[in-house]
């Protein structure tokens, strides 16, 4: 009887990836009716860390195995390393003992909490939005009005302090949920809508992350025409094939691929296609954060002729056990969860019953939504070489990154265009 008393604690994550079809933010004249928090509760500053080579290994190893345990073997699949990180490091704030050393651990390897904290905000402060790229990052936190559940002043305080964190106090009614999806479906400019379905009763604490991303090409594409797309299970369709030259043009003995950049060149779109001979899941299967990381930094600063196909995507799934294959285990068990640095109820122990991933994506002539700064990538000296033609006519991966340190903040696969 006691298990069935336990409260749980909701983390649930959201992304939103948009294609250059603008959509309007909806006003609507209905507010949220859940209590802000935040007005008791001020920022204070703090220092932040820059970007270094520990910093973006670890978060590009992050990335990868993420990737790597979400990625579905026969259909199309996208998520954000970056949007899961933040989720999970608020999170962290409020664990302590085996529960905080595993999340640690899964988010920045030997960086400890603190640090991952700091090197967090100033990166997520210097992603540069405008109107030519507008990428926008919103966190909140929800938690249950009730009086046998008291939050912890500094777990609140951490997540106001690094993420600017949105805090509300709610009754978890029906009300609630249509509180969250609004939240939710402003901070994405409409592209996501309902996320929740019900709150259940033993829930005491949502976390939400969302993020909303707009940009056109720098070099925009001029129509398309008709190609030919092989899926992963040999059937062939036809398809809009967008076509092009792009001047940095990737080839490390495994894959091709090309790097095309957004607006002012602070975001760019990179697609990889596996050699013929060998299959994409073979090819995911090696990948590691290291070697993604030099496939985009060693790309040739060549003109190739690419073709790359239309397409939309939308991808949802619950996290748990891609997160526990990673080593994060203690967090999801109701018995040894340790969050007592996140608040306490007399209803039991609070752990993470589920974490949710959404995302969407579009990609046409005009453009894509994704995130970065400006890097300098130095082609590999030796014998100049031909760049061959990256048509993208069967299934490849591609990843959205920050032009600053080659992170991805999405990254996906293609497996069928319907």
């Amino acid at each position: 009887m006691i298990k069935y008393r336990k409260r749980i604690i909701a983390t649930l994550l959201c992304l939103v990836f948009l294609g250059i079809i603008i959509v309007s933010l909806v006003k609507c004249s209905v507010k949220i009716q859940a209590t802000d928090l935040m007005k008791g509760v001020t920022a204070k500053e703090v220092s932040g860390k820059t970007s270094d080579d520990e910093f973006i290994n670890s978060s590009a190893n992050f990335a990868v195995e993420l990737f790597k345990k979400t990625v579905s073997v026969d259909k199309n699949t996208l998520v954000s390393p970056l949007s899961v990180m933040l989720s999970l490091a608020m999170t962290a704030n409020g664990a302590d003992e085996q529960t905080k050393k595993e999340m640690e651990t899964l988010l920045g390897g030997t960086i400890p909490l603190n640090e991952l904290n700091n090197y967090l905000y100033t990166y997520v402060k210097n992603l540069p939005s405008s109107k030519k790229y507008k990428l926008k990052i919103a966190n909140s936190i929800w938690f249950k009005d009730e009086e046998s559940f008291i939050v912890e002043d500094d777990f609140l305080q951490k997540n106001a302090d690094y993420y600017g964190t949105q805090i509300y106090n709610s009754k978890f009614d029906s009300q609630a949920a249509t509180d969250m999806n609004m939240w939710v479906n402003r901070k994405t400019d409409g592209m996501i809508g309902n996320i929740i379905d019900k709150i259940d009763p033993s829930n005491v604490m949502f976390l939400i992350n969302a993020i909303a991303f707009d940009a056109e090409w720098e070099n925009k594409y001029n129509g398309s025409t008709n190609g030919t797309f092989t899926a992963f299970n040999g059937i062939k369709s036809t398809v809009k094939m967008m076509s092009t030259s792009e001047s940095e043009y990737i080839d490390d003995g495994k894959v091709t691929g090309f790097i095309k950049s957004y607006k002012d060149n602070k975001y760019s779109f990179v697609a990889l296609l596996p050699y013929e001979e060998s299959s994409i899941n073979d090819y995911i299967s090696t990948l590691t954060g290291e070697s993604l990381l030099a496939e985009i930094n060693s790309a040739q600063h060549i003109s190739i002729e690419t073709q790359l196909p239309k397409f939309s995507s939308e991808y949802s799934l619950e996290m748990k056990d891609a997160l526990m294959a990673l080593g994060m285990n203690t967090a999801f068990d109701e018995n040894t969860a340790n969050f007592s640095k996140m608040g306490k109820s007399s209803g039991g122990n609070l752990y993470i019953a589920n974490i949710i991933h959404k995302t969407y994506i579009t990609v046409n002539e005009g453009g894509t939504k994704a995130g970065a700064s400006t890097v300098t990538r130095m082609g590999v000296k030796g014998t100049p070489i031909v760049g061959k033609p990256v048509i993208l006519d069967r299934p490849f991966v591609y990843a959205i990154i920050d032009n600053s340190t080659s992170l991805p903040i999405f990254i996906g696969t293609v497996m069928d265009i319907k």
